[in-house]
């Protein structure tokens, strides 16, 4: 399966940003999209995950009810709407796929280039 990520940007704090994610070749034997994030210095972390089975969302806790995932299958694309954002979410957020959710990185053989968020205090 190969992801494109899109819609990273520069925001104040505050702002919105919406993440886009599409993903091509082998769509049907996955089951999970994912967004995971890596911050300068530190270890990358997932953020949320949606899957396609049961349509159950995941969130960290860290993004609780300022975060929304979602996708549209008919596109193989998911989508990771970001509002009231911190100078913490500053990130380089991933796009991931697998067979079965989860907010840990070992389901994930594979990620996108990546696209950069940013958010000035």
């Amino acid at each position: 399966v190969q992801l494109m990520e899109s819609g990273g940007g520069t925001v104040q704090a505050g702002g919105s940003l919406r993440l886009s994610c599409v993903a091509s070749g082998s769509t049907s034997e996955i089951d999970t999209l994912a967004w995971h994030r890596q911050a300068p210095g530190k270890e990358r972390e997932g953020v949320s995950c949606i899957s396609s089975g049961d349509g159950n969302t995941y969130y960290a806790n860290s993004v609780k009810g300022r975060f929304t995932i979602f996708r549209d299958n008919s596109k193989n694309t998911v989508y990771l709407q970001m509002n009231s954002l911190k100078p913490e979410d500053t990130a380089v957020y991933y796009c991931g796929a697998s067979l079965y959710p989860s907010l840990g990185d070992s389901p994930y053989d594979g990620w996108g280039q990546g696209t950069q968020v940013t958010v000035s205090s």
